[in-house]
């Protein structure tokens, strides 16, 4: 025999997840959080608003370090000439889109869009793994 004899327990594959963990952001500065001068590590639902920040934050398909899964189409929609209706759609399915490709996120409600002036606002509720979370993007 080539191999030697491991016993492989591929039928005990784990279907859970693992503790999400993000180093701390300042959502005020759009910066990391540093205490000391050191990088911070923040886990669960605190790690899941980081994730959820970057990921629409950051332009899809833009970034190669990312995958195409990973990021958000919203701002493609910035100086197109639709109608209201039809921006707060299109700006909900990305939205959507966006988190829902994370296995911590169940589900994306409770979206309140503000496309007043040349800036898109956007207030959502987030059901996770952890529990419940508010966002204002």
């Amino acid at each position: 025999m080539i191999f030697p004899s491991i016993a492989f327990k591929t039928s005990e594959v784990s279907d859970e997840l693992t503790l999400l963990k993000e180093y701390a952001w300042d959502f005020d500065k759009d910066d990391f959080l540093l205490k000391d001068g050191k990088f911070q590590i923040v886990s669960g639902i605190e790690a899941l608003k980081i994730w959820i920040w970057k990921a629409l934050k950051t332009e899809r398909y833009r970034y190669p370090a990312y995958s195409f899964d990973y990021g958000s189409e919203i701002d493609t929609l910035t100086g197109k000439a639709y109608t209201k209706a039809i921006m707060k759609s299109e700006i909900e399915r990305y939205l959507k889109e966006a988190l829902l490709i994370s296995p911590y996120i169940k589900a994306v409600g409770n979206i309140s869009i503000d496309t007043s002036g040349s800036s898109i606002t956007i207030e959502f509720n987030v059901s996770s793994v952890y529990g419940e979370v508010k966002m204002n993007v």
